[in-house]
Parts: C-alpha cells; sequence; structure tokens
C-alpha cells in the first residue's frame, strides 16, 4: 500500500521509494512538480460528485465518511474539504516559506493553513495507507479523521480499522491501483456495515478487472467510459515511456495521443450497487 514499493502489476515504473514516507511532504511536492503529477487535480471534482451521489442515495446514518486508499500525506482529503487547488499545494510546499521550517514548525503552520481552508461541506476523512509517517503527517495537521497505516495486502486489517471502515460510504484512491490489489479491497468490504462505494482512477497500464470481480462479489457494478482519459504525470524517461506503450497495448489500448506522447494516462471506474 505504500506507492514506494515494488509492485508485480506496475513493471517498469519509477520507484519514489524516499519521497512517499518522510515526515512531510515537502520532498513529494519538490520531486513531482517537474513531472506535471496532477491526478489529485483530476480527481477532485469526480470525488466531490460521488460523494454527493453517496448521500443522495442515504443509508450512511450523517455525512458521507470517505476513505482515501494510498491517502499518503492527505493530498485528497486535502483537495475533497478544502477551498484549494493541487497548483495551491505545489506552491506552498515548494515555497520559501516552507523550505525554512523544520517538521514540527511546518506542521504547525499547515494546521492553521488547512483550517483557514475547510469548507463548509467537508466531510470525515479516513486515510489508509502503509507509509506511517506520511499518515501521522496528515492527522496531526488535521487533513484525517482517523489514519491508519496498515498493508492489506500483507495482513487482516485491524479492528480499529474495522470499526472505521464500518460506517464508510465511499472508498477513493488515485494511485494506489497497481500496488494494491484485489486483497485490500476485499479485507476493507468484509468490514463494511452500509453500501461501500468506490470511486477509482487507475493507470491505463495496469489490469483493473481482477478488482472490478472483486467488487462484483460484494454487489457492485463498475462503470468506465473508455473514451476518456485523465492525465496522470510525464514519464521519467524513454524507458519508463517504452514500458507503459508496450503494457497500455497488452491491455488492450491504444497509446497514440497519449502514453506515446510522454506520461502516463488513467480511466475513471465507478463502483456501486447493482440496485444503484
Amino acid at each position: 500500500m505504500n506507492r514506494g514499493r515494488t509492485s508485480t502489476t506496475t513493471p517498469g515504473k519509477s520507484r519514489f521509494d524516499d519521497i512517499y514516507n518522510r515526515p512531510d511532504p515537502r520532498a513529494y511536492f519538490r520531486r513531482l512538480a517537474p513531472l506535471q503529477y496532477e491526478i489529485p487535480h483530476q480527481a477532485q471534482d469526480a470525488f466531490r460528485r460521488a460523494r454527493a451521489d453517496r448521500a443522495a442515495a442515504g443509508d450512511t446514518g450523517g455525512p458521507v465518511t470517505v476513505l482515501d486508499l494510498c491517502c499518503s500525506y492527505g493530498i485528497n482529503a486535502a483537495l475533497l474539504n478544502h477551498d484549494l487547488t493541487l497548483a495551491e499545494l505545489y506552491a506552498h510546499y515548494t515555497g520559501p516559506e516552507a523550505q525554512s521550517l523544520t517538521t514540527t514548525e511546518l506542521i504547525d503552520l499547515d494546521k492553521e493553513f488547512y483550517a483557514s481552508r475547510r469548507r463548509e461541506d467537508a466531510t470525515p476523512a479516513i486515510g489508509l495507507d502503509a507509509a506511517d509517517q506520511a499518515v501521522r503527517y496528515a492527522l496531526a495537521v488535521g487533513l484525517l479523521d482517523e489514519g491508519y497505516a496498515e498493508n492489506l495486502e500483507q495482513h487482516a486489517p485491524s479492528e480499529q480499522l474495522r470499526r472505521a471502515v464500518a460506517g464508510t460510504g465511499l472508498i477513493t484512491v488515485t494511485g494506489g491501483i497497481g500496488y494494491i490489489t484485489r486483497r485490500t479491497f476485499e479485507a476493507l468490504l468484509e468490514c463494511a456495515e452500509i453500501p461501500l462505494w468506490v470511486t477509482a482512477f487507475v493507470l491505463r497500464t495496469v489490469d483493473y478487472e481482477p478488482v472490478i470481480s472483486a467488487l462484483a462479489d460484494f454487489g457492485l457494478a463498475t462503470e468506465t467510459d473508455p473514451a476518456h482519459a485523465y492525465p496522470q504525470r510525464l514519464f521519467t524517461g524513454s524507458a519508463e515511456q517504452r514500458n507503459a506503450v508496450e503494457q497500455a497495448r497488452l491491455l488492450g489500448h491504444d497509446p497514440t495521443g497519449l502514453e506515446a506522447e510522454g506520461r502516463y494516462y488513467t480511466r475513471l471506474y465507478q463502483s456501486r450497487p447493482r440496485a444503484a
């Protein structure tokens, strides 16, 4: 679940182990800015719409609790629950003020930074990631109401996580598919006590069918628009691009105008109960 780890389902993809589990996200934003990493921006409106749809469906007993998989430093929660853009987060964490601070000082700054931008429609946010330091940061600055540093690919969920998932109405994920598999989704859905929807952005180089099959076993039907692709980031070099083009083709996707032009692309998958 820590996206810095090697995955058998994303061969040839560059690793960023050194930035995924720091005490704060400054190195993460500095490293990814030149690569134009933008999938949290692409997901912002989609996640808000999915949350609104989930609320309209009822059965949540209150505001929709959102569980973000591979939550890292809480970026998706920041964009979901605050009047912020991803560009503003890049500016915040790569700017001179943030660079001069200790981690403790940055956390104090970020508590005020996020609190002052909290939306009126903000709802409870839970984060799950094996990167324990990243999760602690997201909790410390108030982006997450609950955070769990657990790897469900290797271990069963803790009792605390089980209780948290029991009341969750929506699962979101942007960059994690390929590092997490159907095992993580099965473990979470087994804990659900109310209908649990899933909104996932998945690289076109990754086979999502095993997850779709697992979700179907729990009564969820998955829809996607194969004609709509969302940019994720630039490739780190020609070797990564060649591999991505090959993987996309192996999965039946045409890389022309997409991976062949120099960056990763994703598809959006919406999984909801068949009755919905």
